[in-house]
């Protein structure tokens, strides 16, 4: 058997069974712990019937939770334990029966939970279909892309062709298609979440009213990552911010490390995400060290991570390291299931050195780039975020515009120019200028 689990062998698992996979399961535990893998055992335990999609579904949320880097789960052929976990938001689950399948979901879908099926596979081709399963990465561009087309058809409707747009024309959008008999039986922040994509649905097919201007498209809340990340931020701080991101609807709330295990519960069930800043605020860790601090965030429920490059060695021409160390974080972010943004401190940096992080970036396949960590000579200004985003935009990344932004008219003129995504702690000042509101005095430090 080949050693390919030794280059993955920090990773955390999560790994279940029914009845039927029961003594595979037991038999791969005792393997992947022989090699230094750290495995969260999901059951079952015994001989008795059990349903698999029960376990399956365990498996899925602990992967999809960041609480394990990826999931195995094994029933009598895996085909249900796939269907299963990818119902589960953010799983990529691949049933796989030999390791040329196990490596292709890996290189060419970022699969994260693999299936195997107990009566089609014996412990030493399953050892081995994991071996590939975990030692694989899917760092292709053309690959990536695609596995972003996955992702987002959870979020539908996704652009298609001509021709398939034809065969769709009609049939609307399948998440609204059948609703459920028995609204009883679904949870508030789910009745929340098909309210306000009814809502976005009408707005997006009334006809303006004869004279009147067309509404604006903007939508400021997912827009914005609702921040705080001053050096004196109390726990009490922080359940303000997660209260205010849950009422207000923000796309994430962006804290420091410390605090990702507590925003992660208080926003549990609301849609908002947390992020976690890696390198914080200099930027001068070693690659390692920001690896290991990423994929900690990650296990404790961060999706995602805004990593500072290491400024130093991208203005002494060292662009070897500075990719060394994005790409680091890029790959722990993959490997959790979440984007990580890389922040430039672009105050420091002339325009070549800007121009030449943005390409080191794109490089290392990031998902955004950002302006600044607030705790700098100066924050976002129209210049640099126009200068990122023709840089990266055609390459698949966005941006990210954070320092300074404390107002509408500094928000409009980041996303004019480009930005994709706001950081800001005036979130709540910014949309009570949106509606036209007394503004309250923003007295929040970024």
């Amino acid at each position: 058997m080949g050693d390919g689990v030794r280059n993955v062998k920090n990773l955390k698992l999560a790994i279940g069974a029914d009845h039927g996979g029961l003594e595979l399961k037991n038999q791969l535990l005792g393997f992947l712990r022989e090699k230094g893998c750290s495995v969260q055992d999901c059951g079952t335990h015994s001989k008795d019937a059990v349903d698999y999609p029960r376990i399956a579904y365990t498996v899925a949320r602990l992967v999809a939770g960041g609480e394990c880097d990826r999931g195995i789960m094994i029933d009598g052929a895996g085909i249900g334990s796939a269907m299963t976990a990818n119902k589960v938001r953010g799983v990529r689950a691949a049933a796989c029966y030999n390791v040329a399948l196990a490596r292709n979901s890996r290189e060419h879908n970022d699969a994260n939970v693999l299936t195997l099926g107990a009566g089609q596979t014996n412990f030493e081709q399953a050892a081995q279909i994991v071996e590939a399963f975990l030692a694989g990465e899917c760092v292709e561009e053309r690959h990536q892309k695609r596995v972003q087309l996955i992702n987002a058809v959870q979020d539908g409707p996704i652009e298609v062709g001509a021709h398939q747009a034809t065969l769709l024309t009609g049939i609307g959008d399948p998440r609204t298609a059948q609703p459920p008999a028995n609204l009883e039986n679904i949870a508030k922040p789910d009745l929340e979440k098909i309210a306000h994509r009814v809502q976005e649905l009408m707005a997006a097919h009334r006809p303006p009213a004869a004279g009147s201007p067309a509404p604006p498209t903007l939508d400021i809340p997912e827009l914005i990552d609702h921040t705080i990340l001053r050096p004196d931020t109390t726990r009490a701080d922080i359940e303000q911010l997660c209260r205010e991101a849950r009422q207000y609807k923000f796309f994430s709330v962006c804290v420091n490390p410390t605090w990702v295990s507590l925003a992660r519960q208080q926003l549990d069930g609301s849609g908002v995400k947390v992020c976690c800043v890696v390198g914080f605020p200099l930027g001068a860790q070693p690659p390692e060290t920001k690896a290991m601090e990423a994929r900690a965030a990650i296990r404790q429920g961060a999706k995602e991570i805004d990593m500072v490059i290491n400024v130093g060695a991208l203005k002494s021409g060292d662009d070897a390291l500075v990719l060394r160390d994005i790409r680091s974080v890029v790959e722990a972010c993959r490997d959790g299931s979440a984007r990580c943004k890389v922040i430039l401190e672009t105050s420091l940096l002339k325009n070549e050195e800007k121009a030449r992080a943005c390409e080191i970036a794109v490089k290392a396949r990031a998902d955004f780039v950002k302006t600044s960590t607030g705790f700098s000579t100066g924050g976002a200004t129209v210049e640099d975020v126009a200068l990122m985003s023709r840089i990266v935009r055609d390459k698949g990344l966005r941006v990210k515009a954070s320092g300074g932004i404390r107002s509408l008219a500094d928000l409009r003129r980041m996303v004019q120019a480009g930005a994709t995504r706001i950081g800001t702690s005036s979130g709540i000042k910014i949309l009570q200028e949106a509606a036209g509101q007394v503004v309250v005095s923003d007295g929040a430090k970024y």
